[in-house]
């Protein structure tokens, strides 16, 4: 038989009838013999890193519809069919969650001027009283509105807004009695 329906060299439909009748041990003889068939069905199919999972659900799959096995049929093509719907469902999966190729020209900034300025940034911050450290953040640095960096700290508006002036100020004259003339 081709591939896609297996032979049944093993007796895999006598196995599959006795595992029907409560047979436990013809049942995982008949498992542990589908496994290298499964293998080889989905390694040709799928990226490596996908088979295992798909022979696992495949053997959980028969599991569950081993009642619907028709001894008096072939067993090629009732496993085969199985195998095949497993195979499609991975498919679908692995296009759900396909991820977009990246161009091979893609380039990675050099990040060093952003943590520079962080790290300098950072240091200037630690000079002024926490409140205004914090209000200044909130507000020039991440863009909240008065109204809401008021209601995050717990300060009035108002308070906001002197702890604002006062801290730029105190910023703008430390930088100017720290700036390296070259």
């Amino acid at each position: 038989m081709a591939e896609t329906e297996p032979n049944d060299p093993h007796g895999w439909g006598m196995l599959m009838a006795a595992a029907q009748g409560g047979a436990p041990a013809p049942y995982r003889r008949l498992l542990a013999e589908l496994r290298p068939w499964l293998l080889r069905y989905f390694t040709r199919r799928l990226p490596p890193s996908s088979v295992e999972d798909a022979v696992q659900e495949t053997l959980i799959a028969i599991h569950a519809k081993r009642h619907t096995y028709d001894p008096a049929r072939p067993f090629g093509p009732w496993l085969a069919g199985i195998a095949r719907y497993k195979w499609i469902d991975r498919l679908r999966s692995a296009a759900r969650h396909a991820a977009d190729a990246l161009p091979e020209s893609l380039s990675t900034p050099d990040h060093g001027t952003a943590v520079t300025s962080a790290t300098a940034l950072a240091g200037l911050m630690a000079t002024l009283k926490p409140d205004q450290a914090e209000v200044i953040r909130l507000v020039k640095i991440e863009g909240l509105s008065i109204e809401d960096a008021s209601r995050r700290t717990g300060q009035s508006p108002a308070l906001v807004k002197v702890n604002i002036h006062r801290g730029l100020a105190r910023l703008a004259k430390y930088l100017e009695s720290n700036v390296d003339v070259d």
